[in-house]
């Protein structure tokens, strides 16, 4: 999961996540897998977050936080365009390939539940138009 973060980041595919994310450098704190792994179970208090999560590697762990963020975020996006007929699934996945990056099943099992309960959700809204 890291390293798809990190690759989607470094590429440009996920790298707008619409908040500031903050990382400062201490030679005495964590490496940024370890940090990562924390700020991912909530561990950091808003105000650690806030004034920026001290590691040794603070550009590494901005861009696997911003490609989390981020994730999450243009999900949202993709299964909207999605549902609505804008494009299809296969063309993201085809971008994220383009760059040999793997998405990990558990994301792309979310992206496709997100999909179908969209469409789901489509599907009723105009079913209830009808008179």
């Amino acid at each position: 999961m890291f390293s798809f973060f990190l690759k989607s980041y470094r590429i440009g595919i996920l790298d707008f996540c619409g908040v500031e994310v903050k990382t400062r450098f201490d030679r005495n704190s964590k490496d940024c897998k370890f940090c990562f792994k924390s700020f991912d179970n909530g561990v950091y208090s808003k105000e650690e977050v806030y004034q920026g999560i001290k590691t040794r590697h603070p550009n590494i762990l901005k861009g696997v936080i911003i490609g989390k963020k981020s994730w999450g975020l243009w999900k949202n996006e993709w299964s909207d365009g999605i549902s609505e007929g804008l494009f299809t699934l296969e063309e993201i996945e085809g971008e994220f390939q383009k760059y040999s990056i793997q998405i990990p099943e558990s994301l792309m099992t979310d992206l496709e539940n997100t999909i179908r309960k969209k469409k789901y959700k489509k599907i009723n809204d105009i079913l209830f138009r009808l008179p």
